[in-house]
């Protein structure tokens, strides 16, 4: 990932780990390898045939601690692609935890013994190929025997229109309602836009339109009138969409800015913070590596978190916790003109790593150390409640 990250050539990588894979067909360690290998690559569809395979060979897959360890943690994931599980391996880099991955499917038998562990955690997100899986794993937990970390009930709220619903009339709080609807249902907003109070009650145009199960803004676009949404039908082929209106958190100095929140046991860390000349905002396309002001915004947003962003929102934070219910989860947002505290999304699978350039970006280390100290402190608060 380190590689990837800095742009190094990753084709050595991917051949060794083919070769091996080709010369062993049970090698499952370098299959799963490989599969990360061909998504940093670009390869997606691949990358998770291979994934499949390796999970199919093996299940379980152990990353032993950096450190002498000191504890070991059992990790629950679902099949898919970098943002489809907890990004652990992050969390936890050079750390003294032992992590023991397990790989739950649909398809495959569960294990009726799973490897010793201190601590499990379920690292698998939240979508509609794991809705089942996630009430699957609720039952298969239930009176568990060591302490478990992050619920599959609490992940399964984590849907967009799921996290609106559990945060509705929060004091404080923006979230837009928003709604799924059918490709059918958009269709028929864009030739009779009065349908739009049905479909949406506080919905207005411009409006916010993604498929279900988009990340990272893919086929995510803002609508402004019925023809451009006619449009986007025509060049966007999924068939279920989400819906909400647009808010525009544009601040004084006319940009908008996107905090990524880590909420660890209810206290939040920031992760990041990017600012851009675009509505839609996400760190790699935000500019920052281009920017020195940029990153002199994301310095100060670090160095004053505390006080200022935690501060103001203290009581909305806190409520966000306790309905979400994650010992460990993340969450994108911005603050409104007026002063709220604008969600975009909750989720426990967000990319949350400090693989930062430490020259460019001398601020962001100590921050991100913030939150694995704070993380590695939940695991052992968590063994120590057993």
């Amino acid at each position: 990932m380190r590689r990837a990250f800095n742009k190094q050539d990753m084709a050595p990588v991917a051949q060794a780990l083919l070769a091996r894979a080709e010369a062993d067909q049970m090698d499952a360690n370098a299959y799963l390898d490989f599969a990360i290998t061909l998504q940093l690559t670009g390869d997606r569809d691949v990358a998770m045939d291979v994934q499949a395979e390796a999970v199919r060979i093996r299940p379980h897959y152990t990353l032993p601690a950096r450190q002498g360890e000191m504890l070991r943690l059992l990790v629950i994931m679902g099949l898919g692609d970098l943002m489809a599980n907890t990004p652990i391996e992050f969390l936890l880099e050079d750390s003294d935890v032992t992590l023991e991955f397990l790989y739950v499917t649909a398809d495959a038998p569960w294990p009726d013994v799973v490897p010793e562990h201190d601590v499990m955690m379920v690292c698998m997100g939240e979508n509609d190929v794991n809705q089942p899986l996630l009430a699957r794993l609720s039952e298969w937990i239930a009176g568990w025997p060591r302490p478990v970390i992050n619920g599959p009930d609490r992940i399964a709220v984590l849907s967009r229109d799921g996290v609106c619903n559990a945060l509705c009339g929060i004091d404080g709080v923006e979230m837009p309602q928003t709604v799924r609807l059918s490709r059918e249902q958009l269709a028929a907003l864009a030739a009779a836009p009065d349908l739009l109070r049905d479909l949406l009650p506080d919905g207005a145009f411009p409006l916010i339109v993604r498929p279900l199960g988009s990340h990272a803004g893919h086929d995510l676009d803002k609508i402004d009138t019925p023809a451009v949404l006619a449009a986007y039908l025509e060049r966007v082929p999924a068939e279920r969409f989400y819906l909400s209106r647009f808010v525009d958190y544009r601040g004084a100095n006319g940009l908008f800015g996107k905090y990524r929140v880590v909420l660890v046991e209810g206290v939040p860390y920031l992760a990041h913070f990017a600012s851009s000349e675009h509505w839609m905002v996400h760190y790699l396309n935000a500019g920052m590596g281009e920017s020195e002001a940029k990153r002199a915004l994301e310095a100060e947003a670090m160095a004053q978190f505390d006080a200022t962003f935690a501060a103001r929102h203290r009581a909305a934070l806190a409520e966000i916790d306790r309905r979400i219910g994650l010992s460990y989860v993340g969450m994108d947002c911005a603050e409104t003109p007026d002063g709220k505290l604008l969600v975009f999304e909750v989720d426990n699978a967000m990319i949350v790593h400090a693989m930062d350039d430490e020259a460019m970006y001398p601020y962001k280390k100590p921050a991100m150390r913030k939150i694995f100290t704070a993380f590695r402190q939940l695991l052992e608060n968590a063994r120590t409640r057993r």
